[in-house]
């Protein structure tokens, strides 16, 4: 881009304006920087991985690697890692190996989500879902599915099961889980649980 800048520095501004719980924005990443991003980020027709945060994958599986279909994909397809195929009976539950094995950095999580088109047309979803791949976890990931259709649903090896969504997260590094004897802040909803704000 030829631009002499600090890229970690910029990579954690970016951080900033994708978590929730910060208050810095879009807007203010542009001002920070002078404007200097402002048409970067929008659908390119080169590849530019300069900005991009990498996330190291091994795929000891046959199937095609996984990637974005398109620029505003949320998520990439886990495929089915299979020898043999699998039979999910109604009601019944199967862990299904994806051959993927993912370095994920601090503070990211890949969370395994249910893909719609199962959903709707067998009735078949993540059972954890979200699921959760932590940034220190090196094995394979495996999608936990059940079958809540009327009927069984065949798992072929190299069928899209999952998708999985790359998010931030707050973790040990930044958190300070601290003990106290009792929550002394006041708040409008208070102890408040389930159903408490109301239908509306």
């Amino acid at each position: 881009m030829g631009l002499d800048m600090d890229m970690d520095k910029i990579r954690f501004k970016l951080l900033d304006v994708a978590d929730p719980n910060i208050d810095y924005t879009m807007e203010d990443f542009n001002k920070e920087f002078d404007g200097q991003f402002n048409n970067y980020f929008g659908d390119k027709t080169e590849e530019d991985n300069s900005m991009k945060i990498e996330f190291n994958f091994v795929n000891k599986s046959t199937n095609q690697d996984p990637e974005y279909a398109t620029v505003g994909s949320s998520g990439f397809d886990f495929r089915a890692d299979l020898s043999d195929d699998v039979e999910i009976e109604s009601g019944s539950v199967a862990i299904i190996p994806t051959g993927l094995y993912f370095e994920t950095p601090p503070n990211f999580e890949i969370q395994v989500r249910p893909r719609s088109g199962l959903a709707v047309k067998n009735g078949v979803t993540v059972l954890n879902t979200p699921g959760t791949v932590d940034a220190d976890y090196r094995g394979e990931v495996k999608v936990i599915l059940i079958n809540h259709g009327k009927e069984t649903f065949t798992v072929k090896h190299g069928d899209r099961i999952a998708q999985g969504v790359i998010a931030t997260v707050i973790s040990k590094n930044i958190v300070n889980l601290k003990k106290i004897e009792e929550i002394t802040t006041e708040t409008e909803r208070g102890s408040g649980g389930f159903g408490s704000t109301g239908k509306a």
